[in-house]
């Protein structure tokens, strides 16, 4: 099989490229590298079954190359910052909604059938029903990228019923592990090395959240692509526990051995579509066989031990 990873340089994408590589895939690693990472794929460029190409999903020609030849492609480019939406409220449309309908039109165009899309939790806003199945109703929506990510699988599914694709659509919850980029626990950390005293939390520090070590999704995605079959796939990742943002701050700050003062800011959430309580329910993806082992606690102590021996990627963001 042959593979086209866009975002391929970013943290799950990286993973995404090896983990293909390792069972014998050829793959193209796509990424225009803003914000994804050379670094992470050092060892896969080595790769004689890898190519890495530096290019934007938007461009049709370049990416029209890259796809060429494929047999599926894992759609990971995209604007992943939720807080800083309201700052730029066309860099969601244009990455993430735009992005994904010029990357299902490329692959229309090459005859390439199957797509792997990355959602989100988010797409759920605020909603009534805990744990949250993929069934629940859609409340409005409360974040630009949960809003530009819905979107994304509406333009997937109808690719798939009008063009006989096939789509894997996963919303995750918060993405933890080696290569992470961005989020609380790099926030966190960032701040600790800057000023060990003190540590400013957005929101009341009792919102409860889902988080996910990278290896345990990219095993949900696996387990789903061998077993799943219809037109459209869609399956909730998470774990069956959540944290208040309070526990992740004490297995931090408990972690790097300091006691800083903590102060909260923004309420009951920490920004505009921040939401107080996400917690997925994955009976879906139980079902065909698959378990997380890596609990919260553990995937943000990796995760923190991760980004103490990198420090480069600090300094790279």
């Amino acid at each position: 099989m042959r593979a086209l990873v866009t975002g391929g340089a970013g943290f799950i994408g990286s993973h995404v490229v090896d983990r293909l590589l390792a069972d014998g895939h050829a793959v193209v690693a796509y990424d225009n590298f803003a914000t994804g990472q050379e670094r992470f794929l050092e060892e896969a460029s080595r790769h004689s079954q890898c190519q890495v190409v530096r290019g934007d999903i938007l461009d049709r020609e370049t990416l029209g190359s890259a796809v060429s030849g494929c047999d599926i492609v894992f759609h990971f480019a995209a604007n992943a910052d939720v807080r800083f939406g309201v700052d730029c409220p066309e860099r969601d449309l244009r990455q993430n909604t735009i992005g994904t309908f010029t990357v299902l039109e490329t692959m229309r165009i090459h005859g390439v059938r199957r797509i792997v899309f990355p959602s989100t939790g988010s797409v759920y806003g605020e909603p009534d029903v805990f744990p949250t199945p993929e069934d629940a109703p859609f409340p409005r929506q409360t974040s630009l990228y949960g809003a530009a990510k819905l979107a994304g699988e509406a333009l997937v599914s109808a690719y798939c019923e009008a063009f006989g694709f096939r789509g894997y659509v996963f919303r995750f919850v918060s993405i933890l592990g080696e290569r992470y980029s961005h989020g609380h626990v790099f926030d966190f950390y960032r701040q600790l090395r800057e000023h060990p005293e003190e540590l400013r939390v957005l929101g009341d520090g009792h919102q409860r959240k889902s988080y996910l070590y990278v290896h345990d999704c990219l095993d949900a995605m696996w387990c789903a692509l061998e077993q799943a079959s219809d037109p459209v796939n869609i399956f909730n990742l998470g774990t069956d526990e959540y944290c208040e943002v309070n526990d992740s701050v004490r297995w931090i700050t408990e972690g790097l051995g300091l006691a800083p003062a903590l102060s909260y800011a923004g309420g009951v959430r920490g920004w505009v579509g921040d939401s107080p309580f996400i917690f997925l329910d994955c009976g879906r993806i139980r079902a065909l066989g698959w378990r997380p082992r890596v609990s919260i606690r553990e995937g943000i102590e990796r995760t923190l031990r991760y980004l103490q021996a990198n420090a480069w990627l600090l300094d790279a963001r």
